[in-house]
């Protein structure tokens, strides 16, 4: 399994075994495409985006990998502010459990950091009353 594909498993096994405000189910995948029905409930998805490979040593490298955490959720015609507020909040526990550790299941990928962009997606709230909101989640393999 290539290098990334493990690190998004290992990232959506430590989601799941989290313990947060809402229930979540992380689920790996190369595309996030849902309906507006799929979007009734929510929906996190551990997409992996970008590796960048740089020199260590004479004979190693460091890989710079990057997985996108998307957490979905259609909204209520009312309340859509504090849903969307309750929802953040839930992105803010995801962050903080993924932050400054290893993953148990790869333990060679080491956090280097998070970026939370966009905190809110201004599109997809315009034009389908959905809340997306994405952490690119940056961790380093020496190999």
């Amino acid at each position: 399994m290539s290098t990334i594909a493990a690190i998004a498993d290992a990232v959506a096994t430590h989601i799941n075994a989290g313990t947060f405000s809402q229930p979540v189910s992380a689920e790996r995948m190369y595309q996030p495409a849902f309906t507006l029905e799929d979007l009734a409930d929510l929906r996190v998805s551990v997409v992996p985006r970008t590796v960048g490979i740089a020199a260590a040593t004479r004979d190693s490298s460091v890989f710079e990998c990057v997985v996108d955490v998307g957490v979905q959720k259609k909204l209520p015609a009312e309340g859509t502010d504090a849903e969307i507020d309750s929802l953040l909040d839930l992105v803010e526990e995801i962050t903080d459990h993924l932050r400054l550790g290893r993953l148990p299941d790869a333990p060679e990928a080491a956090w280097a950091g998070i970026a939370h962009e966009p905190v809110v997606s201004s599109e997809s709230l315009e034009q389908h009353r959905v809340l997306t909101s994405v952490l690119s989640v940056t961790y380093r393999v020496r190999r």
